[in-house]
């Protein structure tokens, strides 16, 4: 019994844990960015609001807030289930504007955390957030 439990976990298709994937990525993909890049701008929101990159054009304070929204508020919603689609798409947007003009003309390290994000995000905006979200209840 525990060898075919084994092998269909290595080779087979678990609905459950495709589930449970799902959950896990977003968890995670949500819990980084609040963590890694949207605190340390609401923390330093004072300093940040007269020297945040305005890679459009929108003025500074305005650019860190959409970048604050879309990767704390944003975030939340991910991390939930709730509107997730939805609340991908500022986050995708952000990743984008970092990776394809604040960055452009970078090294590929510079830009290849938000790429990796830019591919998570893709990756959920694809494939849903899953049964574990509040979006499938």
């Amino acid at each position: 019994m525990a060898n075919r439990s084994f092998r269909k976990f290595l080779i087979g298709r678990s609905r459950s844990l495709h589930e449970l994937s799902l959950l896990l990525f977003r968890l995670a993909l949500g819990c980084m960015m609040i963590y890694g890049h949207a605190w340390p701008k609401i923390d330093n929101y004072d300093v940040l609001q007269h020297s945040f990159a305005d890679p459009i054009g929108l003025g500074s304070k305005l650019s860190l807030q959409l970048a604050i929204f879309a990767e704390a508020g944003c975030s939340v919603f991910l991390i939930f289930g709730l509107w997730t689609r939805l609340a991908l798409l500022p986050l995708l947007f952000t990743m984008g504007i970092v990776v394809f003009k604040v960055n452009a003309a970078a090294e590929f390290g510079k830009i290849e955390l938000a790429l990796l994000y830019m591919i998570g995000y893709l990756l959920l905006l694809i494939l849903g957030p899953g049964k574990y979200s509040v979006d499938e209840r």
